[in-house]
Order: structure tokens, then C-alpha cells, then sequence
């Protein structure tokens, strides 16, 4: 099951969202109930400073359990900022950031060292790569 709760007011196409978990998971032959929680600044900074010690902003957190269950918390404003940035388009970093965060609940973590980092990165436009029609149907 996967549940996505937008807790601002800015839109996010939430069947897009788990089309985008669901390509994810079904690649990695996984089956995880998921919660996907859409929120503002200072939520993903509260949650940044209390479970990472790192009092700022950020765009993707990522809590799993044993249990197979997690949830990924995305902080829209940071998406849109990243687009921006990065000078792409808001769907394609929803979806980057999202796969960021299923990649975590599945064990990879790109601040364990380079080859790590580098392993997470390949996973990671490879999966935003299967993803590409489903974010130009949307742009």
C-alpha cells in the first residue's frame, strides 16, 4: 500500500507519485507499504534537526522499520528550488528525490563512502530514467 498525504498548499500529483514508488519497488522486486508525507520548510527542518542533528532545510527524508514499512517525507518548496537550481523541471526532481528516498528504505546510503555513493547515484538515474515518460506526461 502506498499512502501519500500532502500536508501544503502546494499541488503534487499523488498517482504520479506512486507510479513513480511502484517502478521502483517492482524493479527491485520489493513489496513495501509506504507513506509519503509532502510538507512545508520548517516541518523537514524540525525533523532534520531532531533525527540527523543537522538544523536546516532539506528536501527528502527517509524512516524506515524492520517491518517493511517507511516513510519518505518530501518538503516541496526544496523541490521547486531544486528545479531552479539544477535547471530542470519540478516533476523530474519530485521523482529524483522520491527514488533518493526508496533507495535509502532499501539499504543504500551515499554517505557511507565513495563506492557507496557512487552505486547510489547509478540506481538512482537509472530509476529516474524509467521514469521519463511517466514525467513527460505530466510536463
Amino acid at each position: 500500500m502506498i499512502e501519500v498525504n500532502n500536508l501544503t498548499t502546494v499541488s503534487a500529483d499523488e498517482e504520479f507519485l506512486k507510479k513513480v514508488v511502484e517502478k521502483v519497488l517492482e524493479s527491485e522486486n520489493k513489496n513495501k507499504d509506504l507513506s509519503i508525507a509532502l510538507v512545508g520548510q520548517g516541518r523537514i527542518r524540525e525533523l532534520n534537526k531532531k533525527y540527523r542533528g543537522k538544523n536546516r532545510v532539506t528536501d527528502v527524508l527517509a524512516f524506515g522499520d524492520k517491518d517493511g514499512l517507511g516513510e519518505i517525507v518530501i518538503c516541496l518548496r526544496e523541490v521547486k528550488k531544486n528545479a531552479k537550481r539544477f535547471d530542470s523541471n519540478f516533476e523530474t526532481e519530485l521523482a529524483k528525490v522520491l527514488i533518493h528516498g526508496i533507495l535509502h528504505l532499501l539499504g543504500q546510503d551515499h554517505e557511507k563512502n565513495e563506492i557507496a555513493a557512487k552505486k547510489m547515484e547509478e540506481k538512482q538515474n537509472y530509476y529516474l530514467g524509467l521514469c521519463q515518460k511517466l514525467i513527460l506526461s505530466l510536463v
